[in-house]
């Protein structure tokens, strides 16, 4: 929130009772909204264990092997709990990409700048902030990729 205000961004926060395991299902059904709004932060590496942020639908799954084909490396995966943990200074489910421990480069699914709100993790467990998509370059200097696969 710290950095959205900062950057003179309008939000609105919203609470939700958060579930192990629940994931963007739960959030989307608990805030009565559509599931493909509600984004989650997902902490990958490439080849030389370089951490970096994907933001995606909740409804969809990265294509691992087509965003490192994007990034022009050779492998990509999620990180460990305690490395994600460790470079962004979160809990994972509640992974924000605003505020992290480390500045870590961020790609964002190209079709999330389609919709006219979004639902993104504010830093906690059951907490959601709602903010336009365009928030995500002016914040974070989010890359837009292509890599979205059906869940």
């Amino acid at each position: 929130m710290h950095a959205l205000r900062a950057k003179k961004i309008d939000f609105v926060p919203h609470l939700y009772p958060w579930q192990e395991h629940g994931g963007t299902s739960h959030a989307a059904a608990s805030l009565g909204v559509d599931e493909h709004m509600v984004i989650k932060t997902l902490v990958m590496q490439s080849d030389p264990r370089h951490p970096f942020l994907v933001l995606m639908h909740g409804d969809r799954e990265v294509s691992t092997k087509e965003l490192a084909r994007t990034l022009g490396v050779k492998h990509v995966e999620p990180c460990d709990v305690a490395a994600a943990q460790k470079h962004t200074g979160y809990l994972v489910g509640g992974i924000s990409p605003f505020g992290t421990r480390a500045r870590l480069p961020v790609c964002v699914e190209k079709t999330i700048f389609d919709l006219p709100r979004i639902f993104i993790n504010g830093g906690r467990r059951g907490f959601l902030v709602e903010i336009q998509p365009r928030a995500l370059t002016l914040v974070l200097e989010a890359r837009p990729v292509e890599v979205a696969i059906p869940a």
